[in-house]
């Protein structure tokens, strides 16, 4: 009987290791089955939160297109710096149509626009289907045997038709001009109260730099009207809106670049103003001085 006692009988390390190993048996068994219970819900949540974030990515794609600038048709002669950064061309490319424009030369195509600015194929093709020309190229009109003897007669001062008085008849023998555009240049001439000089001819929509030329070889402006010259270096913001193609936000950086400089030396200086329209500068240099 002793003896059966005694072999039942543990000792005190080995009743604390006998209590461990239950405990951890014990859970082992609850982790199990805690780990089984939760993993269908854990899958749950992650295909959840997929299906969330592909919402939310979908969400931000059309935010990005909304907010992409929108193209309308445009000529683009008329190109300025900041266009042509948001159609995505170089400041070098920028520059490039600049310099061709400046030399009073016109892009007639958009296989001229890559000629001139060497811009890219992929970005030709992306750009070129907004570029609208007018009608003159779109559509020219055929040339007749008469229009070009009286365009190509040397005349003198005396002999040209005051611009200012000419009438739509006289107009349409310029070859190049029919009624619609003999209409926009009496029509604009009306606008303005009477041309100051020829080179407003250029502010006519539809007139080609080769068609002005002919306009000029045959007409002038002899009584031009009466118009008030402002000081560059003095002008108020209000003085410098009254001019054609001069808007506040140019005024305001004419203004700004005039502080800068300590005053314009030449009225040439114009065109390191911020957005000013390079291309009109011979008619707003018609009204001012230094």
């Amino acid at each position: 009987m002793n003896q059966l006692k005694s072999h039942s009988k543990f000792s005190h390390k080995q009743r604390i290791g006998i209590l461990l190993l239950v405990t951890l048996i014990i859970l082992v068994q609850i982790l199990y089955y805690v780990l089984n219970q939760s993993s269908p819900k854990v899958n749950e949540d992650v295909k959840v939160l997929e299906l969330y974030q592909s919402e939310v990515d979908s969400l931000k794609q059309v935010a990005v297109e909304n907010n992409k600038p929108k193209i309308y048709p445009f000529n683009p002669n008329f190109i300025t710096d900041y266009k042509g950064y948001t159609l995505g061309m170089s400041n070098i490319e920028i520059d490039r149509l600049l310099s061709f424009r400046a030399k009073d030369q016109w892009i007639n195509s958009a296989k001229q626009f890559q000629q001139v600015t060497k811009v890219s194929d992929s970005l030709l093709n992306s750009i070129s289907i907004y570029f609208k020309f007018p009608e003159w190229v779109t559509n020219p009109k055929p040339q007749n045997s008469y229009n070009n003897t009286f365009n190509n007669l040397p005349k003198t001062y005396g002999q040209k038709i005051d611009l200012n008085i000419a009438t739509s008849e006289q107009l349409k023998r310029v070859n190049g001009i029919g009624e619609k555009l003999s209409e926009r240049i009496i029509n604009y001439r009306k606008k303005l109260g009477g041309f100051v000089s020829n080179i407003q001819l250029q502010e006519v929509y539809g007139l080609s730099p080769e068609v002005i030329e002919r306009i000029n070889n045959a007409f002038i402006v002899k009584t031009p009207k009466k118009i008030t010259i402002i000081n560059l270096n003095t002008a108020t913001t209000e003085e410098l809106v009254r001019i054609p193609n001069i808007d506040y936000e140019i005024a305001h950086y004419i203004i700004e670049q005039r502080t800068l400089r300590e005053g314009f030396k030449s009225l040439d200086e114009l065109t390191k103003v911020k957005d000013f329209p390079i291309q009109k500068i011979e008619i707003i240099k018609l009204y001012l001085q230094l």
